[in-house]
């Protein structure tokens, strides 16, 4: 035994027990019971250390699956809430509350089956679509290709007939075939513009650069402009990286649409605008014609939508327009006052 510790002992010991013939034994006992206390109580600490670090690192995976845990119920309630909108479901449920996994499978379970068949009859829908699109081209197309020939055959015979038998004819009779003529050529503008218009997107233009001011001179060149109208264009007009053919299409109608405002003024006026954007190419055609009366603006963009003066008009141009400018994710708007005049805004994303 530790010599101290025997010292303490025999210090409190009676005196009658100190010089006591068993207080050895006694002595001794003690001491064994003490026998590699301190290998025993090392032993401890050590197992004691160890169960601390394993409890710690125990805690800390618990700590990492929890969040996991809270993260996936946080996921499954915001996809259950979208789920749950795009279904017009009043059903709320809160996964964080109360978590029943019997309940919570059932509900996805109904969700994904109502997600299910509004995906099979949007497939439905998206089919028939496409054949209704596909059947309207086939259409455009026999438009096209079947009445254009007979139609300028009829215009062309009209003419030869004209030509051999004018002396035959009364100036009501001459009236008369020049009238069938002109809706003949009418018809034919008609077609064209109905095939143009059911067409345009399909086919795959390269974008390539190009001098817009040019490209504009080169449309103003194709068109009748009369010895009264001038065009002016923005000192500005930018270098474009673009479809040009759809570009030129839809300033050709705009500029076809601008002379015929303005043929009948003494001096008529087309101005040609632009304003940089980052994001979007803007420009705008204006001109000092008869203007646009207000209950036409409304619906002016529509097919077939035509002023009531306009009669050699087919009503299809403005609505190609509008129709390319959407393509590009643009937009076409227009202000016009009667008898001042009209201007067109177009916008048309760059990177579309």
């Amino acid at each position: 035994m530790h010599s101290l510790l025997t010292r303490q002992i025999r210090k409190y010991l009676p005196e009658d027990l100190k010089e006591h013939p068993e207080i050895g034994s006694f002595l001794e006992a003690i001491e064994k019971s003490y026998e590699n206390y301190e290998d025993k109580f090392s032993m401890l600490h050590r197992a004691s250390t160890i169960s601390s670090d394993e409890l710690f690192e125990a805690n800390k995976r618990l700590q990492k699956e929890a969040l996991q845990q809270k993260s996936i119920l946080f996921s499954l309630e915001e996809a259950i809430r979208s789920l749950r909108e795009n279904l017009n479901d009043e059903k709320d449920v809160k996964i964080q509350d109360e978590f029943n996994t019997e309940q919570l499978a059932s509900y996805i379970s109904n969700l994904a089956s109502q997600v299910s068949a509004m995906t099979i009859e949007k497939d439905k829908l998206v089919r028939n679509l496409e054949n209704q699109n596909e059947s309207l081209n086939n259409y455009a197309q026999m438009v096209s290709h079947d009445l254009k020939s007979p139609i300028r055959n009829i215009n062309a015979l009209m003419s030869w007939i004209m030509e051999d038998e004018k002396e035959k004819f009364s100036e009501t009779s001459k009236e008369n075939c020049t009238l069938v003529s002109q809706n003949l050529t009418k018809m034919d503008k008609l077609i064209s513009g109905i095939l143009k218009h059911a067409t345009m997107g399909e086919t795959e233009e390269h974008r390539v650069t190009f001098s817009l001011e040019d490209s504009l001179k080169d449309v103003e060149r194709t068109i009748y402009v009369p010895e009264n109208i001038t065009f002016e264009y923005d000192e500005e007009l930018p270098e474009m990286f673009f479809e040009r053919a759809r570009l030129e299409q839809l300033f050709m109608n705009l500029f076809t649409n601008a002379v015929t405002a303005t043929e009948h003024v003494e001096k008529g006026e087309i101005k040609i605008g632009y304003q940089p954007d980052d994001t979007y190419w803007k420009f705008s055609v204006s001109d000092n014609g008869k203007g646009i009366p207000e209950k036409h603006q409304k619906g002016i963009f529509e097919m077939f939508k035509k002023l009531e003066t306009a009669n050699n008009a087919t009503g299809i141009g403005l609505a190609i327009v509008k129709k390319i400018a959407v393509l590009y994710e643009g937009d076409v708007r227009l202000e016009s006052k009667e008898n001042v005049g009209t201007t067109f805004y177009i916008t048309l994303k760059k990177n579309s």
